[in-house]
């Protein structure tokens, strides 16, 4: 056990990074071990295209819980590698409208199988996720009412 491990919750943000990391780079493995290009990151934008079909900006940005600029930046890769494609909106000129190309398209009906395989392992690996989805969830919203910056500052005085 390490130091990290040892000191507990006050290194939560250590230890979900040091998760998160390691889902990341074997979520890329499996992707290439099934012969499919991918970068783990386009995940969120890939699947909210495949759910929600048209999307703009903002409304990704939204949906995926990303910044702005953040969104942006990965929406630029996929539209470099030819994923998505965007086209104004005729109601609006300064909003743009991402869709998911055939290529797009493509590559999430070549993810779908290896998406359920991930989701049964990740079932395994979190006992059926309902604990950690639960943690997880009621942390957000906790930190959504109050942040833990605010938080902080209330116990200060």
């Amino acid at each position: 056990m390490n130091i990290i491990d040892e000191i507990g919750i006050l290194a939560i943000s250590t230890r979900l990074q040091r998760l998160s990391e390691q889902l990341r780079k074997d979520g890329a493995l499996i992707y290439k071990s099934f012969d499919i290009d991918f970068e783990p990151k386009w995940f969120p934008v890939i699947y909210t295209l495949h759910i929600k079909e048209m999307l703009s900006v903002v409304e990704i940005a939204t949906e995926i819980g990303y910044s702005h600029p953040s969104t942006i930046s990965l929406l630029k890769e996929l539209e470099k590698q030819k994923i998505i494609s965007s086209k104004k909106d005729k109601l609006d000129e300064r909003k743009r409208l991402i869709v998911l190309t055939a290529k797009g398209k493509e590559l999430v009906s070549k993810m779908q199988p290896v998406w359920s395989i991930m989701k049964d392992t990740l079932n395994e690996i979190t006992d059926n996720q309902n604990n950690l989805l639960k943690a997880i969830e009621e942390t957000e919203l906790k930190l959504a009412r109050q942040g833990f910056f605010q938080r902080v500052e209330g116990l200060k005085g």
